[in-house]
C-alpha cells in the first residue's frame, strides 16, 4: 500500500510542477497597447482611444489602472512640445480613452503606462499617432 502511494506521489509532482509554471503571472510582453482611431486631426479637445489586449487570450483588459500618459512629438524631432492628456470615461471594454489637445499636424509619440489586476510589473506602451491637416 506505501509503494502505491509512493508511486502516485512521484507520478503526481511534476504535473503539480508544470502546473504551477503555466498558471503563473504573465510577463508585461503579454499584453499590447493599441491606437483604435486611423485618423485623427490637430485640434482642441481630441480624443484618442486606446485599447489594451491580453495577447496570450486575445481578449481586451478592461480593468487596467492607467496611472502615467505622455504625449509629445519626439518623432518629429521636437520631445520638449508635449500637451496634457485627460483621460475620460470609455463604454467600451478594453479600450481607454484620453481628450487632448493636438496643436499641428505630424508624428506624436503617446506613453501610456498601467497596472493590470493580478499583474505584478506595470505595463507600459509607446505609440505613435499619425495627424493630418
Amino acid at each position: 500500500m506505501n509503494t502505491t502511494v509512493c508511486l502516485r506521489s512521484l507520478l503526481l509532482a511534476p504535473v503539480l510542477i508544470l502546473a504551477a509554471a503555466f498558471s503563473a503571472s504573465a510577463a508585461p510582453e503579454d499584453y499590447a497597447f493599441k491606437i483604435v482611431q486611423s485618423e485623427l486631426h490637430p485640434g482642441e479637445g481630441v480624443t484618442i482611444a486606446v485599447s489594451l489586449t491580453d495577447l496570450r487570450t486575445n481578449t481586451p483588459v478592461s480593468d487596467a489602472v492607467i496611472f502615467t500618459t505622455r504625449l509629445d512629438m519626439a518623432p518629429e524631432g521636437m520631445e520638449g512640445m508635449t500637451t496634457p492628456v485627460e483621460a475620460v470615461a470609455s463604454d467600451v471594454p478594453g479600450q481607454y480613452q484620453f481628450k487632448v489637445d493636438l496643436a499641428m499636424a505630424g508624428s506624436w509619440r503617446f506613453q501610456i503606462a498601467a497596472k493590470v489586476q493580478g499583474e505584478a510589473e506595470t505595463v507600459r506602451g509607446e505609440l505613435i499617432l499619425g495627424v493630418t491637416k
